[in-house]
């Protein structure tokens, strides 16, 4: 009997990759016969992520749609014509029964490939809005999932986001000491963890760059990851500041935190959510006195509570709305961007700050 033969398309950033990796490694835990390939883009993190996991990358030229009316969108046929023709040789010579697409940059390709070919599409979409690729996607089968039931697409059907078993099995106590020792922190020491995503984010760069002596004088030593293309320039000092571009294996991250200071995407909030971490997030933690408040949040966390028990406490993962300095709010992470859990989808405010109260944070006044 033949060995099935699976194509992936996520490239580009982590949020499409890592879903792509997990499925993989699911599939191969089934049927370790079967044959992975993925498809990727020079200008993304494939090449970073995805050849470490055993599977072959197969790349193909990115088609990303103009947002403009300009020459970029006149010559856009062109390009999708050439990255499909790719993308349908990929499938020739990797025998594939089946395309699995999750969005991105070669999804649009490998779905219009397959689609010529006749193969069974799968289309999987981890963000509360879908991109243009997994929309068209959508409409050529009737195999979507997507990481919400609020997230709205024909045919589709809510089954959460794949991810690796370090990740979903991870026991944050028992990693912390090697977890920070790994990345040059102290082993006792509060520890806030800063992440903007794979590619990071500039303003929660500065403004956390900015609060890093408020950070220290707090006590409070930060594992910031900053994304490949940015820096960050922090004199050395105690606690320790330590400032990477990237991190590959980001439960070592998860594990060496008690707290979290995030965006918002779709990836970010599945694996918080897993691991069990308190996470602050959202699209105005902005400005240097945020972080300073965020020092004397932090600060009363005791290390030992934070890492109580996720089997009988997973703390809910709150969204920081700080629209305005003199009125901060509190809120739930709105029912579009969710992740699927129950202590997500049953939290409420007072829950939240109930929980934030018997863990000794401090709100800022």
């Amino acid at each position: 009997m033949t060995a099935v033969s699976v194509v992936v398309a996520g490239g580009g950033t982590a949020g499409h990759i890592e879903p792509a990796m997990a499925l993989a490694d699911a599939v191969r835990r089934l049927e370790s016969s079967a044959r992975i390939t993925a498809l990727g883009t020079e200008k993304g993190l494939d090449r970073t992520l995805i050849p470490p996991r055993g599977y072959p990358l197969e790349l193909i030229p990115p088609v990303p749609l103009p947002r403009k009316m300009n020459s970029a969108l006149l010559r856009m046929p062109g390009r999708v014509n050439d990255a499909v023709r790719m993308t349908a040789d990929v499938l020739v010579r990797a025998n594939a029964d089946v395309i699995v697409g999750f969005g991105g940059y070669v999804a649009l390709p490998a779905y219009l490939a397959a689609r010529r070919a006749r193969l069974p599409i799968v289309v999987h979409e981890a963000n509360a809005r879908p991109g243009v690729a997994n929309r068209l996607a959508a409409r050529l089968t009737h195999h979507v999932y997507t990481a919400s039931e609020q997230v709205r697409l024909p045919h589709a059907v809510a089954i959460g986001i794949p991810l690796r078993p370090a990740i979903s099995g991870l026991d944050r106590t028992a990693m912390r000491p090697r977890a920070r020792s790994a990345f040059g922190l102290l082993p006792d020491a509060p520890t806030l963890l800063v992440t903007g995503g794979s590619q990071g984010a500039q303003s929660l760069n500065r403004a956390c760059a900015g609060a890093a002596d408020a950070l220290r004088r707090a006590g409070i030593q930060v594992l910031h990851i900053v994304g490949g293309k940015n820096t960050v320039a922090v004199p050395p000092g105690q606690p320790p500041y330590a400032v990477v571009p990237f991190v590959e294996q980001m439960h070592l991250a998860y594990a060496a935190a008690d707290f979290v200071l995030c965006r918002c995407g779709a990836m970010t909030c599945a694996e918080v959510s897993a691991v069990g971490l308190p996470a602050v997030g959202g699209r105005a933690v902005l400005a240097p006195a945020l972080g300073i408040a965020l020092a004397l949040l932090v600060a009363t966390t005791r290390a030992q509570r934070v890492a109580a028990d996720r089997a009988s406490h997973t703390p809910p993962l709150v969204q920081v709305y700080c629209q305005r300095w003199r009125r901060r709010q509190i809120r739930e992470v709105p029912p579009q961007q969710r992740f699927r859990s129950p202590h997500l989808q049953n939290s409420t405010v007072g829950r939240t700050r109930s929980w934030l109260r018997t863990q000794s944070l401090a709100s800022p006044t």
